[in-house]
């Protein structure tokens, strides 16, 4: 496949593996922000050849895992509300809350479907006159612009059974909120391919300057990654801190300009509870009054209850990148994809999944 095969080539990788053994002088840790980058990571298995040195955690970049247990009890209640059909991303259907999970509501009878995009919900809706059809907008910057333009298709369609519940949140937000926890030692980011998409890799240089914090911006194939780990173990092995792009293909220096008006069109900028790491201010997207048709918390005013963490779960900490899903003392006990307790296990992104599927013996 055009620009992917040339990335998984064998002969090209090899070279850059010997390039990252020779590359680090100095002990360093590197966080991995987007749950893509975990998964592809452990199924290249890059891990395992890492020098010595050389050290990666995980980071708040799942966009499921770090949705709180208040919006998923939220989101339950919802779903059992007559005349309620709730529409969600596949990873959110089986993420446990306080009181079950979407696919128990579902199969109680609550009207529950996975989705490929918005705009399969706002076709629902268009085909469900009778029924108010709800998107649940879980996601980061990535998936905004789409929710974006459906909420703008539904307002052109006059289609008035169609709303969205958005828990959508942005970066790099949450990463200050880490970085500045003194308990939290590393030296450089491999930053969000698709999330850079959007905002531009220059986002990052804030970051990089005030935290003297390496930053690079990786794609996701084997030649991808191995580039973007050189570049960061020479950035902290020189003390030539700044931000750098290896994945221009799809990344641009500058946000993108038109998915970022529709958006500030749409959303505006709220307080957004985080698992893990609590209420971080304005990191979150709301719906702005001029289109609060679409907004399913004020169609069905919706007041988000007080929920608590699963009792054992380790996923805020995990998320964080203080702890690993090893030291969870629920992982691959009473914690499997078949049983999950928190949603690190359930996630497609999920750290704790990544270990299950991939890397146990970490």
């Amino acid at each position: 496949m055009k620009h992917l095969d040339e990335y998984r080539d064998s002969s090209l990788a090899l070279p850059l593996v010997k390039e990252l053994q020779n590359t680090v002088t100095k002990p360093l840790t590197v966080m991995e922000v987007c749950g893509s980058h975990t998964m592809a990571i452990f199924r290249n298995g890059l891990r395992s050849i890492l020098p010595q040195g050389m050290k990666l955690v995980s980071g708040p970049g799942c966009p499921v895992c770090v949705t709180s247990a208040s919006h998923m009890d939220a989101f339950i209640a919802m779903a059992d509300i007559p005349g309620v059909h709730v529409t969600i991303f596949g990873d959110l259907f089986r993420v446990p809350g306080s009181t079950g999970s979407l696919a128990e509501a579902s199969s109680r009878g609550a009207k529950v479907d996975i989705v490929y995009s918005p705009m399969d919900a706002l076709d629902i809706a268009k085909n469900n006159p009778d029924e108010l059809i709800v998107f649940l907008g879980v996601g980061f910057e990535t998936t905004t612009p789409g929710i974006a333009a459906t909420i703008l298709a539904a307002k052109n369609q006059k289609v008035t059974n169609f709303c969205v519940f958005s828990t959508q949140k942005t970066m790099p937000a949450p990463m200050e909120a880490l970085l500045n926890d003194p308990d939290l030692k590393i030296d450089g980011l491999l930053c969000p391919g698709h999330v850079s998409t959007i905002i531009g890799a220059g986002a990052w240089e804030p970051m990089a300057k005030k935290y003297n914090l390496a930053c690079v911006v990786g794609g996701f194939e084997t030649a991808d990654l191995l580039k973007a780990l050189i570049l960061l173990a020479r950035q902290v092995g020189s003390g030539d801190i700044k931000v750098e792009n290896v994945y221009p293909r799809a990344v641009s220096w500058e946000r993108n300009e038109r998915a970022t008006k529709m958006v500030e069109e749409i959303f505006e900028p709220v307080d957004m509870d985080w698992r893990g790491l609590g209420i971080i201010p304005q990191s979150g997207l709301k719906i702005r009054a001029a289109y609060r048709d679409f907004d399913a918390e004020v169609r069905l005013d919706i007041v988000l209850p007080k929920s608590k963490e699963p009792r054992g779960c380790l996923c805020g900490e995990i998320l964080k990148g203080k702890q690993t899903p090893n030291e969870c003392p629920l992982f691959d006990r009473g914690c499997t994809p078949a049983t999950p307790i928190g949603p690190c296990m359930v996630s497609s992104e999920g750290t704790c999944s990544a270990y299950h599927k991939y890397g146990r013996d970490e």
